[in-house]
């Protein structure tokens, strides 16, 4: 009897018509919802690098007219632009470069070694990404302007307070925060056995953070990098702050967008986001092939 019981619940299906349904949702529902959430995400960039492809009527790229390549072959054709851009391209670079350089070597001091006032520096890395933009940028106003140089002759100062100078600080301010983070999140798995083991076969401090240490964190050094690179490259409220008479790409689309909307600030942008993504999927599928 115990063996003809055993073989009736072996021959049922496992779960009724309803769990099974439930089962099969429940597998579904999150591949689903995250193709829904990067559709929704990739909807402003689709419609971007579509009309960049338009030839509109008038001066506001608005509504889709016709297919055009023109805005493509004359990219910089518009009064302001190349300045505003190459301005936007020099602080994004100089910015990316220092906030890396700086939040790479404060990351590995706060990860590697107690000292004093270590809590109060993690805190204070944090200020930035905590305090809102629009604070941070009036209060990098007045720093910058009372501390601007006073004036020799008359009220004509030798020195404007703002410009490239004040924007490239701004954004390594802010940008050092964000590398820091990330070099840290980096950092935490890092097995110090591998730098021991270096040190063990003769090399000094200086071969072994070279040859063993920046390797295993340059993934996330270039990330930082990235990240620090399209903050600076994509702020406008704190650069309009302290922008004085310098035009950034951001400032220039906002004070020509009352007048205009070219073509050419979709071109723009689709280049920047293309780049960007052709440069991580090729550091992916590199760091692939390197761990086969």
């Amino acid at each position: 009897m115990a063996s003809a019981a055993t073989s009736t619940s072996r021959g049922r299906p496992e779960g009724s018509l309803g769990d099974r349904i439930g089962r099969r949702v429940g597998h579904l529902a999150l591949p689903v919802f995250t193709s829904l959430a990067i559709f929704y995400l990739l909807i402003p960039i689709i419609v971007m690098i579509v009309f960049s492809f338009n030839k509109p009527s008038g001066k506001f790229n608005y509504t889709w007219n016709e297919f055009s390549i023109d805005g493509w072959l004359h990219p910089l054709d518009w009064p302001g632009l190349p300045e505003s851009l190459l301005a936007s391209l020099g602080v994004a670079l100089l910015a990316t470069v220092i906030a890396t350089a700086l939040g790479t070597l404060i990351g590995l001091a706060l990860t590697r070694y107690a000292f004093r006032g270590r809590g109060l520096l993690n805190g204070v890395i944090f200020l930035p990404m905590a305090t809102p933009e629009l604070v941070l940028g009036a209060s990098l106003l007045t720093l910058f302007v009372a501390t601007a140089l006073p004036p020799l002759r008359g009220n004509v100062p030798t020195l404007y307070p703002t410009g490239f100078s004040t924007i490239l600080i701004a954004h390594v301010m802010f940008n050092i925060s964000y590398v820091v983070v990330t070099v840290k999140a980096r950092l935490a798995g890092f097995d110090r056995r591998l730098e021991e083991a270096a040190m063990d076969l003769g090399a000094n401090e200086w071969v072994t953070f070279w040859k063993v240490t920046f390797p295993l964190i340059l993934p996330g050094v270039v990330a930082a990098a990235l990240l620090a690179f399209a903050l600076s490259i994509d702020d406008f409220i704190i650069t309009s702050f302290v922008s004085g008479t310098q035009n950034t790409f951001p400032i220039w689309v906002y004070s020509i967008i009352r007048n205009a909307l070219p073509v050419q600030i979709n071109v723009i942008g689709s280049i920047i986001f293309l780049v960007a993504v052709g440069y991580v999927s090729l550091t992916t599928i590199r760091s692939a092939h390197a761990q086969r």
